[in-house]
């Protein structure tokens, strides 16, 4: 199978590079800078700078992965175009792309987030159980997952996985908490009661193969672990997994502060289940946090 991946040189993008290769798949990744893809997601993996650069070869799959990080700094203007530019209007000139060729791919796996269900407190979700939120986040996964359901009419199998908080050991979320946790002054953000859905980045990688491989999987499906925490629940765990109190929590107020707009990431929540995944059968290797947790730090060692 020939794979194209933006957003390639990503931590889910590298992830799946390399197992995509070690199980026999041609891959090409697009890349702003495409001379460092064999670098980054292995020797076999070829970097184009845009989509025309990938020529008239037969395309089987797209893994849409590409975007700006949402949560490194706070939501000015001018960060938000950048964000909305790296997803919708990119996802735009992916569509356009497909429907330029005569011969297409027979599925379109794009990215999106849990962000997309806006901060709804107790509620679980599921993928047919709410709509959108409000906030930015939730405003660009929405028109991020319109744009490419565009390809729904080009005969493109479309399949969205709204992402929650990846564990892994080499990137992610996880490293920006990790610095004052080790120091013992991690803690809850603001009331600790959100929810936070999460996701081993095996677990990630797996489901994502799943998805690509099952013929009748279309439409959004939650790629999130079974078991989603309360903010206080997750810091305890991470402190008790380093070993170190986590009893200095941050206000909600001082976050609002800092942050501004971007604050909602980290003091609303979504206690999202993945029901279409477990209703088709994808078992998940980490579906509790304590042992994703121990599992993703013993590999930082």
């Amino acid at each position: 199978m020939h794979i194209l991946l933006t957003g390639g040189t990503g931590l889910i993008g590298r992830r799946l590079c390399r197992h995509w290769s070690a199980a026999g798949h041609r891959l090409t990744a697009l890349s702003r800078q495409p001379q460092r893809v064999a670098a980054l997601c292995g020797e076999q993996v070829r970097g184009i700078a845009d989509f025309a650069a990938y020529g008239d070869e037969p395309l089987d799959a797209v893994v849409n992965l590409a975007g700006e990080p949402i949560a490194d700094r706070p939501w000015s203007a001018k960060r938000k175009a950048l964000l909305w530019d790296s997803r919708v209007r990119l996802t735009e000139r992916l569509v356009d792309w497909l429907e330029s060729r005569s011969q297409r791919p027979a599925v379109l796996i794009n990215g999106s987030a849990v962000g997309w269900y806006g901060d709804a407190g107790e509620r679980p979700l599921e993928e047919n159980s709410s709509a959108a939120g409000e906030d930015f986040a939730s405003e660009l996964c929405l028109a991020w997952e319109q744009v490419a359901r565009e390809a729904e009419a080009l005969d493109v199998r479309v399949v969205l996985v709204r992402t929650g908080l990846v564990l892994a050991p080499e990137g992610g979320f996880l490293k920006r908490m990790l610095p004052p946790f080790r120091l013992g002054l991690g803690g809850q953000l603001g009331s600790g009661r959100q929810w936070m859905s999460w996701i081993h980045i095996e677990d990630q990688i797996a489901l994502i193969d799943f998805l690509l491989r099952r013929a009748d999987a279309a439409g959004p499906y939650n790629a999130c672990a079974p078991q989603p925490a309360r903010n206080r629940d997750f810091t305890r765990e991470l402190g008790r997994a380093l070993h170190r109190p986590a009893v200095l929590g941050v206000p909600g107020f001082a976050l609002r502060l800092i942050l501004g707009e971007l604050a909602v990431l980290l003091l609303g929540g979504q206690r999202v289940v993945p029901r279409r995944l477990l209703d088709a059968g994808f078992t998940f290797r980490f579906p509790e946090l304590p042992a994703a947790l121990q599992d993703v730090l013993r590999e930082q060692h």
